[in-house]
């Protein structure tokens, strides 16, 4: 690793892959590495873009892993340093050292960030076992923390799930997998079904490959196979030991299928750069566990209304739309808005997976769904199609709601859903 800093308070090293790896040190460098812990997840639950992510908290070396958000800024005017603080407040976190030494360029993005968060102040209104619980997650709005401390607790979960390959391509890319884990292993769940949440993990996903010849549906096998291999083997985990290392279970996933498919490209041609997207939601005692990467999306529909794009889409496209720059119509309409900026395999070197937790209550829902579906219905049609269906609608499961009314609306790629709603 090479060394960025090293202080009486702190050696920083960037990691090969790009991590920043910070090590506390010196003067009440126990309090100082436990705030920044909890600004950087309090600001995760918040889904604030221009900070870093927590990857790994380490309490015995007083060290921590984040991504990197680029090089520190040489010139930047006052009025500008000042914006940029005031948008973190915006927040609910106030910065000890508001001036341009902690702020950086994240070149991939094309975002100025904000750093070093060791005494930050959180102004925001707590959010419910969030902050000092060691899981990342949600999003802006009513979180799911908040909402399940009000709602009655779900026993139970409802799934339908529907692939099709859509009008006009003669195979089907996509995939999706609704599983079920508990002391006997994993088991494989039909399209629609309901079970238990008592000693049980329910784990759903969907995956959309991308490649030449047949190389997509191959990669997007690739996804669901490793998860299947590689998640069952955490479900003993205590629920503690869980949440403390959920993110790096995750990630973990995700580099595994990204390295396989890496390697098969280099020893098999017809495997070269096929990628694919995959979005896992994983249900485990009253939290849904994410990971995301690409442009499949995850959504929440809570049970008091509204819906909620909790995933981010890697695209140039999709950031332009976070900055407020594209509004949904012009995004679904823009020529570039297929063009993916992080994928697994597919050439890409390096992995930003969007990983964080939610909680649920009986009555929300969530739709796992690949950009066929996207590409054929606007947002507000898939609320309405799954909270306001017609008579006829009503008959059908409600993955397969969103996947025929998408097909028959757009049917120029593949479409996917999941539809788990928590009972």
């Amino acid at each position: 690793m090479q060394e960025a800093k090293n202080t009486q308070r702190a050696l920083v090293r960037i990691g090969y892959d790009g991590t920043v790896h910070k090590q506390f040190r010196g003067p009440e460098a126990n309090t100082r590495f436990e705030n920044e812990v909890r600004v950087l997840r309090y600001l995760e639950l918040r889904r604030c873009p221009f900070v870093p992510r927590l990857l790994e908290a380490n309490t015995d070396e007083l060290k921590i892993v984040t991504t990197n958000c680029g090089s520190r800024v040489e010139h930047l005017t006052d009025e500008k340093v000042k914006e940029l603080f005031d948008s973190l407040e915006q927040y609910g976190v106030r910065h000890d050292d508001p001036f341009q030494r902690n702020i950086t360029y994240r070149a991939q993005d094309g975002r100025f960030c904000i750093i070093d968060f060791e005494f930050a102040e959180i102004t925001g209104t707590p959010i419910e076992a969030s902050v000092d619980a060691p899981t990342e997650g949600s999003g802006d709005g009513p979180s799911g923390a908040t909402h399940a401390a009000t709602s009655a607790k779900a026993t139970q979960l409802r799934w339908s799930g529907l692939t099709h390959p859509g009008r006009f391509r003669p195979n089907n890319e996509d995939t999706f997998l609704a599983t079920l884990l508990d002391k006997q292993g994993i088991r494989y769940l039909g399209k629609t079904g309901e079970a238990s949440l008592e000693n049980a993990d329910f784990i759903f996903a969907v995956s959309d490959g991308m490649g030449g010849e047949r190389s997509g549906e191959f990669a997007s096998r690739i996804a669901m196979d490793k998860i299947t291999l590689q998640l069952p083997k955490q479900f003993a985990l205590n629920e503690d030991r869980f949440a403390s290392y959920s993110r790096e279970i995750l990630l973990d996933l995700f580099v595994a299928i990204h390295n396989d498919m890496l390697r098969l490209g280099r020893f098999d041609a017809n495997c070269r750069n096929m990628g694919a997207t995959l979005t896992l939601a994983w249900f485990r005692r009253g939290r849904v566990y994410f990971g995301h990467i690409g442009d499949s999306r995850l959504y929440y529909l809570p049970s008091g209304g509204g819906m909620q794009q909790i995933t981010e889409d890697h695209s140039h496209v999709g950031w332009l739309k976070r900055r407020g720059e594209l509004n949904e119509r012009e995004a679904r309409m823009h020529p570039r808005k297929n063009v993916l900026a992080q994928a697994l395999g597919a050439g890409h070197q390096f992995l930003f997976p969007h990983i964080g937790v939610l909680e649920y209550s009986a009555g929300d829902r969530f739709v796992l769904c690949s950009d066929g579906v996207t590409d054929g219905l606007w947002d507000r049609g898939i609320e309405e199609l799954l909270r306001e269906p017609t008579n006829s609608q009503r008959a059908l499961p409600e993955a397969s709601r969103l996947v025929l009314t998408a097909v028959s609306e757009s049917g120029r790629d593949n479409a996917t859903a999941v539809v788990v709603e928590a009972v």
